[in-house]
């Protein structure tokens, strides 16, 4: 990585591209520290903390606060991140599978995509609007960290607007930052910001495990009995980092291929076909999606009860982050989740026919049905291994607090899949402009 690095820095064109990204992460990071108007945002701050550690860490406000890189317990204007455009993004996808236009707008090639776009950015903005309001209602009843001259009377409603225009405005900036990498950068801009926002809570991550090693380790030996299995919980936690970095790239690269063998016809005086070949099925097809999709629902409860101040009881607590009933539900609900996004994703009687259609077929099977339920059976098994691998990075944190007690574990699971990922994906495109500018072709 490093190496492909240097020698794209070597690149003129590329070394601009490289530097407008950092520039774009800069002023990202830049406004993930600016606050809005009218939020007392250390009050703020420490309500969130509070209450992170009086659930054991895992709650739908640490990965809120996460991918905003802190913005979120800030009240910045960027307290929103990427997750209105995401979100939005999510729903228009599903849509062009239940509406006939979008769909037909979605096969139109670049003219249908563009059209897609503006309406994400569209949906973006409402679904901003929504999430400030919301949030507006949680600064004011959950955590009351509003200043004591917006409280009441018309200054209180001026303070909610301009709270709820900050937040929207913040939503819509960080889309039009993400769509300029894209132009002008390199990698997906909303990707490479939701990196950076992530990776901003590494520093804060690390001094936690030190401490824990540390702090309530080396410098209490002998003093307290929890001295050497803090220090043990500290390695152990890097050691499976290093694991589950591993076991991502490993499985990101995984993929079943079903052999394709394509007839020879002639057309005209040339012969075409007459070759071997395959399709490849990634086992992780869907990504990070279905862990979205369900953490979305299963955290909806706990989302609510911020909101309107909803008492703890048994159904709350049933659906707390570090209960046995989240983890199951959140389980199965990725598993659930894998499927449906596959199943819009690929259309096996589509695949089929466009293999017929170009005089290929798959060994051993006839062309048509036959070759439309064998490659439903495939996406199902690979499917199945991906959902599972999905479900254990994903719920990897709780179950790790849940036999050893430690829940700090800021970039788990799902993080972790969202770093390397964009890594991953960010390192192939620079690999592939590079090849591309060293490319003579037969003339060279």
């Amino acid at each position: 990585m490093f190496e492909t690095l240097r020698n794209a820095w070597k690149i003129a064109d590329l070394r601009k591209k490289i530097l407008y990204t950092l520039f774009i992460v800069l002023i990202f990071r830049i406004g993930s520290a600016v606050t809005v108007p009218f939020v007392d945002s250390a009050a703020l701050a420490a309500a969130v903390a509070g209450l992170q550690e009086g659930t054991s860490g895992l709650n739908v406000m640490s990965y809120l606060n996460m991918i905003s890189g802190g913005g979120f317990s800030q009240a910045s204007i960027f307290a929103l991140s990427i997750t209105p455009y995401i979100n939005a993004s999510i729903i228009i996808q599903l849509l062009t599978v239940a509406i006939p236009p979008l769909e037909r707008l979605a096969k139109e090639g670049e003219a249908g995509r563009k059209v897609i776009g503006k309406i994400t950015r569209y949906c973006t903005v409402g679904l901003g609007l929504m999430l400030g309001i919301a949030y507006y209602f949680m600064i004011r009843n959950k955590y009351e960290a509003l200043v004591k001259e917006a409280q009441n009377g018309f200054d209180a409603w001026f303070a909610a607007v301009v709270i709820v225009a900050c937040f929207v405005a913040g939503s819509a900036l960080i889309m039009w930052l993400g769509e300029q990498i894209n132009e002008k950068g390199i990698g997906n801009g909303i990707s490479i910001l939701l990196f950076a926002g992530i990776l901003s809570g590494l520093p804060n991550a690390a001094t936690m495990l030190w401490n824990r090693f540390y702090t309530y380790g080396i410098a209490m030996l002998g003093k307290t009995s929890d001295a050497v299995w803090n220090m043990i919980l500290a390695v152990l936690v890097i050691i499976f980092f290093l694991i589950i970095i591993a076991f991502i790239v490993f499985m990101s690269n995984a993929e079943r291929r079903i052999p394709v063998q394509y007839a020879k016809r002639v057309v005209g005086r040339k012969m075409y076909g007459g070759q071997n070949t395959f399709i490849p099925i990634k086992v992780n097809m869907s990504g990070v999606m279905p862990i979205i999709l369900a953490s979305s629902i299963v955290s909806l409860p706990s989302i609510l009860a911020s909101f309107f101040r909803w008492e703890n009881n048994w159904f709350l607590n049933a659906f707390s982050p570090s209960s046995w009933v989240y983890i199951i539900v959140y389980f199965f609900m990725i598993i659930g989740f894998s499927y449906f996004y596959v199943t819009i994703q690929y259309n096996p009687t589509e695949m089929a026919n466009n293999l017929r259609q170009n005089s290929g077929a798959i060994p051993g099977y006839r062309p048509g049905k036959p070759t439309s339920d064998y490659i439903k059976r495939v996406l199902n098994k690979v499917t199945l291994i991906g959902a599972l691998f999905l479900g254990l990075i994903a719920l990897f944190p709780s179950v790790f607090g849940k036999f050893t007690g430690f829940y700090e574990l800021i970039l788990g699971g799902t993080s972790i899949m969202i770093v390397v990922g964009v890594a991953l994906e960010t390192m192939q495109q620079i690999e592939s402009q590079m090849m591309m500018r060293h490319y003579k072709g037969f003339l060279g």
